[in-house]
């Protein structure tokens, strides 16, 4: 008996169920997705388009193997609200008294909660508690505001405010989503170390900046070179441990710049209706330290 068309037809079988599994139904569910809109206080546009130099520091990304390395997939477990007191209205000692039976504040009175608002009442609740709590609240006089908090070890880490979507990555091809963590994730390092100059010292000389660090070095993207008239302003500041000779600098490639910018691009922290969160209120006085992160990216 010919079995070659059987064998044939199983092959083609194999082939097509593997290209409808893997490349049109993915197609299908995520290929079609549109920027959409932020449902947190802006009308923009999620997400936006990586600017030029970014998409070219995406190839270099990919060419280096960093995603085998680090991860751009921020995890979640759950969702927690807390409650802020945000005006105590004329009746504080029954505000008092309703804080006193539903939360763990023990120390509080009439007078002294209005010092310091908004402050946090209730923290790690569910959404029910949160609720009575704000409507026993509201009975007093008082008004309080609600925010939602992604909870999970990648956020506890520092790694990103809320777990990554299939939006996050619409403008970017390939998606170097990554599957080993190496190093720490990177879907929004852009938000957490925004000071290119660390970055660039980091992938010149990885344990310049952060100790122990399991990085390889990437000096092949920069250049050596005597100083002429005056250092270049390109020029890398470096511990004394990694400086150049005398006479000579350290100064990125093109590629090394592209990549960075690339890095400083992922932002993925804007609330969306899949991935709901409140963003934190703005500091009275931000500073930007990267060297200081205990999170700081391994590539």
């Amino acid at each position: 008996m010919n079995y070659g068309p059987l064998i044939f037809l199983a092959s083609f079988f194999a082939l097509s169920a593997s290209w409808f599994g893997f490349v049109l139904t993915p197609q299908i569910q995520l290929g079609r997705q549109q920027q959409q809109t932020n449902t947190v206080n802006t009308a923009e546009l999620y997400p936006q388009s990586r600017p030029g130099e970014a998409r070219q520091g995406l190839e270099i990304y990919r060419a280096n193997g960093c995603a085998a390395c680090h991860s751009q997939q921020v995890g979640q477990t759950g969702t927690a609200v807390d409650v802020l007191l945000t005006e105590i209205g004329a009746n504080s000692v029954a505000v008092a008294d309703t804080l006193k039976a539903h939360t763990k504040l023990t120390n509080v009175s009439g007078p002294g909660l209005a010092a310091g608002l908004p402050k946090t009442i209730l923290t790690g609740a569910t959404m029910s508690e949160a609720n009575q709590l704000t409507a026993r609240l509201k009975t007093d006089g008082a008004k309080t505001e609600l925010r939602l908090v992604p909870l999970g070890p990648d956020i506890a880490r520092g790694w990103g405010l809320r777990h990554s979507v299939a939006a996050d990555f619409l403008f970017d091809s390939p998606v170097m989503l990554g599957s080993q963590r190496v190093g720490p994730d990177l879907a929004n390092v852009g938000a957490r170390l925004s000071d290119a100059n660390w970055h660039l010292a980091h992938l010149y000389a990885p344990r310049s900046v952060i100790k122990d660090s399991p990085m390889p070095s990437y000096r092949f993207l920069f250049e050596k070179r005597k100083i002429k008239q005056q250092p270049s302003s390109d020029a890398l500041q470096l511990s004394k441990d990694f400086v150049p000779p005398a006479g000579f600098e350290i100064v990125p490639k093109p590629e090394a710049k592209v990549l960075v910018a690339y890095l400083q691009s992922l932002h993925a922290n804007a609330p969306l209706f899949e991935a709901p969160l409140t963003p934190p209120r703005a500091p009275a006085a931000s500073t930007n330290n990267p060297a200081a992160a205990t999170n700081a990216p391994a590539k």
